[in-house]
């Protein structure tokens, strides 16, 4: 394609494969690459070898090669700032700034933030100091939610049950500084159905996606450890109309709007984890970029070209997207071990005879062979009219991938089932 448009995506897991697949659907892109990307996206896209913190390496990338878009995957970029070294170089790029990404970045900034312009959130309170934290926890009700108030993957949340499991927490995080040294923040325990609200946002201006559901514990029946998302689907029956648009404006709308009073306007993803209470939808935390592995279920059932998407949201133009009826299930398949301590190595087989969409998160690829090399391997999803068949869909493309080094969930959107 001649006036082909070239698109530079950043990151390397199944979030980025399901935003490079949802760009080949677009006639208006001639080339796709992906830094540093991964084994199952350089099937589709030239990756490039550039990891996601290397702002001067991308920024270099992005102008020499006459990038039109890039768009930002994984957070770790955003906090050091890729997005603002991209627009001052006169690129495009959807993902925030800095400042906006500490919607993200700091639990307490999006605390503070709520409680100041009244998003419907838990009662919190922010502590750096182990006795002082264990002595509240000890004075109140379990059970009680446990934050570290920085970037921890995924994995900074603790929902303790017990004085006994706060404690731990608290000796993690605060003590052994297991994720870093922030502080952490903690929180009301919340009574409801979660759900995941991503929606692009411009300035005051907000695009609502689809929404999913993701499943954090690591084993059936929301058991064991949390981990980065163990499966998700879409669309998400028990959030009723009413319901959907309580959240946009309630919640979705006045979080962009506040960033924009607080002079750091939004530009990308911004993600609503959100919980259906009896008060309705409240707020269990913001992200500032696509959800993983919500956006492998979401992305799918969009009709719309995701490029001219990108372009108007970044514009602040109207743009009205139109999705597919279908229902998306998708299936996490991770080394077994994870999220602690996991081999890497095995072979995985019958990837080519799945009919499903297979989203790669940590593969390596030699001589035509797939093996596991990180903790969520891979996310299968499948379609169907609606969560029951997709859900029939899922596991019989689950069933072809031969590898005794894999563990999946086996109910995932079983609360709707």
């Amino acid at each position: 394609m001649e006036n082909g448009k070239k698109v530079l995506v950043v990151g390397s897991g199944g979030r980025e494969h399901a935003i490079v697949k949802s760009l080949l659907k677009s006639p208006k892109v001639s080339k796709i690459y992906c830094a540093p990307g991964n084994a199952g996206i350089k099937q589709e896209a030239e990756c490039v070898n550039l990891k996601v913190e290397d702002v001067e390496g991308i920024v270099n990338f992005a102008q020499r090669n006459d990038i039109d878009l890039t768009v930002i995957g994984p957070e770790a970029s955003l906090v050091v700032g890729l997005a603002d070294a991209l627009r001052s170089a006169g690129l495009k790029v959807f993902g925030p700034n800095k400042n906006a990404a500490r919607i993200e970045s700091s639990k307490e900034f999006a605390k503070k933030l709520m409680q100041k312009y009244h998003i419907p959130t838990a009662k919190y309170e922010a502590f750096d100091n182990y006795e002082d934290a264990l002595h509240y926890v000890s004075t109140g009700n379990f059970p009680t939610v446990i934050k570290y108030d920085g970037l921890a993957a995924g994995k900074g949340v603790v929902v303790a049950q017990s004085l006994e499991e706060a404690e731990k927490a608290l000796k993690d995080m605060l003590q052994d500084k297991k994720f870093g040294d922030d502080r952490v923040i903690i929180e009301e325990f919340l009574q409801g159905l979660e759900f995941s609200f991503m929606c692009f946002v411009s300035g005051e201006k907000v695009y609502p996606l689809e929404l999913a559901q993701d499943h954090k514990r690591a084993f059936d029946g929301d058991k064991g450890p949390n981990t980065g998302g163990m499966g998700a689907y879409s669309p998400v029956p028990f959030v009723s109309p009413d319901a959907r648009q309580k959240a946009l404006d309630e919640i979705m709308l006045p979080a962009a709007k506040a960033l924009v009073e607080e002079g750091s306007p939004f530009c990308g993803v911004l993600y609503g984890g959100l919980i259906l209470t009896d008060e309705g939808p409240k707020v269990i935390e913001f992200n500032a970029r696509f959800g993983d592995p919500e956006t492998e279920v979401v992305l799918p059932r969009l009709e719309s070209d995701i490029f001219d998407f990108f372009n108007a949201a970044i514009e602040g133009k109207d743009f009205i997207p139109e999705w597919s009826r279908d229902a998306v299930i998708g299936v996490v398949l991770a080394s077994k071990g994870y999220p602690g301590s996991y081999e890497k190595g095995a072979e995985i087989k019958g990837l080519e005879k799945v009919n499903g969409e297979v989203f790669h998160m940590g593969t390596t690829e030699k001589e035509g062979k797939f093996h596991v090399a990180g903790g969520r391997v891979l996310m299968v999803t499948a379609h169907g009219e609606d969560l029951p068949e997709a859900n029939l869909n899922v596991r019989k493309e689950i069933a072809i991938i031969e590898c005794p080094a894999l563990f999946h969930r086996t109910d995932i959107g079983k609360a709707v089932l």
